[in-house]
């Protein structure tokens, strides 16, 4: 059973935030310690060593005192270097990467950990029960816990060792090259899955049949799209559907959505169905949406090429990945499941797309850098000479001459604007 659009979105969501795993991992704290509660009571504590059983009930408070209080006390203090990871990418690589930090997982599970850890140790303290202390019950039994506090004593030491490996995380996750290599990777990674073999299934579509528009019946952007469950409903209401819009475009109330040909008409119960197929969010996101990570990297490279960053360098490690994608456009073209979906027709996306998508927001600032220019005018000549002669090869040799003629207008000194011709001519 295909989970709706909705569904899909609210996974998005939870795989995005940090309460999810954290809030997880607290749940199996409190578990865990009445677990370890339970078996303390029985036979399974009294085969420990001598020496493991020896704990006082004052011993085991303060030993749980002194965890529970580290722990937290390092919690907050990961917190903040998690916030101030997310402010230093939010200015200086655009508010449009923070998704990658709230998506990372050893973040929130390295949180979770510590949080967890601290939820345990404060429900063993409190089951920690002396009759002898000031104050306290005398019907009351001595009980101390013993495997208990083992395990506190184990997960102090597996926070130990996550604090040092978040130490060790946080500068890689802010580190520009891991960040581009990361966008690549998917990018690459969202080609591959888009490009597998797929049987084409659709119909052809009979003519003269009558046309109903569906809208979005709402604003924002469409986050999610599942083609499969609007198969079904084709099928099983005798449609044609062509899809008009796809995740990541923006859509307001009165956007047509779908095309829908033939069939009954529309009415109440069908148009919640149909619009059960997508979901709209306040923002986009990267699944179903390979041009958010091209956008995503020319958003580094500007902000790279600004007056005040001027790191050519990461510019062209972007567009080094961007053209890694588009090699792999060449070998497996695009939106093969785009048509695979009986009687639905979804708009593919093709290597024209892509090239044009990277290069034309990219280059009125790589054209201000005389060491991107370069570069990129020579990964365009390689591509160009990877494409058979045909529209792809004249898109991409008109990408590399709109580069050269904007940055030969940019460049004033005879020397630059000779290399940058050199450049262009390999």
């Amino acid at each position: 059973m295909q989970p709706t659009a909705l569904i899909s979105k609210l996974l998005q969501d939870v795989r995005a935030s940090y309460w999810f795993i954290p809030g997880l991992l607290v749940l199996a704290a409190v578990a865990l310690a009445e677990l370890m509660q339970h078996l303390d009571r029985g036979a399974l504590a009294q085969m420990l060593p001598v020496s493991l059983r020896d704990t006082q009930a004052e011993g085991a408070r303060a030993m749980l005192s002194v965890i529970a209080q580290s722990v937290i006390g390092v919690a907050g203090v990961m917190f903040s270097m998690t916030v101030v990871a997310v402010s230093f990418a939010s200015s200086n690589f655009g508010p449009r990467l923070i998704g990658n930090f709230m998506r990372d997982r050893a973040n929130q599970v390295s949180l979770g950990i510590m949080i967890a850890t601290f939820v345990y140790t404060m429900l063993i303290l409190r089951a920690v029960q002396d009759p002898s202390a000031e104050g306290a019950d005398l019907t009351v039994d001595l009980f101390v816990p013993h495997l208990a506090v083992l395990v506190a004593i184990g997960l102090a030491l597996i926070s130990v060792v996550t604090m040092i490996f978040f130490v060790h995380h946080i500068p890689e996750a802010i580190n520009l090259a891991n960040i581009t290599s990361g966008l690549g990777e998917r990018l690459v990674a969202a080609l591959h899955a888009s490009g597998e073999p797929f049987e084409d299934v659709y119909e052809i579509m009979p003519e003269g049949l009558p046309v109903q528009y569906l809208t979005a019946g709402g604003s924002g952007y469409m986050r999610t799209l599942n083609a499969v469950r609007l198969s079904r409903l084709s099928l099983d209401q005798g449609w044609w559907i062509e899809v008009l819009e796809v995740p990541g475009a923006f859509l307001d109330d009165d956007r047509n959505v779908l095309r829908i040909h033939g069939g009954p008409a529309l009415n109440d119960d069908l148009i919640r169905e149909l619009r059960g197929c997508f979901a709209l969010g306040r923002e986009r996101s990267e699944d179903q949406n390979m041009m958010f990570m091209i956008d995503q990297l020319c958003e580094v490279i500007a902000r790279a090429l600004s007056p005040g960053i001027n790191d050519p360098f990461t510019a062209m490690n972007c567009m080094n990945w961007m053209h890694v994608a588009l090699l792999l456009a060449l070998k497996e073209p695009p939106g093969h499941r785009g048509s695979a979906y009986e009687r639905v027709l979804v708009p593919v996306m093709t290597f024209t797309q892509l090239l044009q998508a990277g290069h034309s927001i990219s280059r009125p600032y790589v054209a201000t850098d005389l060491n991107a220019t370069i570069h990129v005018l020579k990964l365009l000549c390689v591509l160009a000479n990877r494409v058979p002669d045909g529209p792809r090869r004249a898109a991409v040799l008109e990408e590399r001459d709109e580069l050269l003629e904007m940055a030969l207008a940019l460049q004033s000194d005879p020397g630059s604007q000779r290399i940058i011709r050199r450049a262009a001519a390999e």
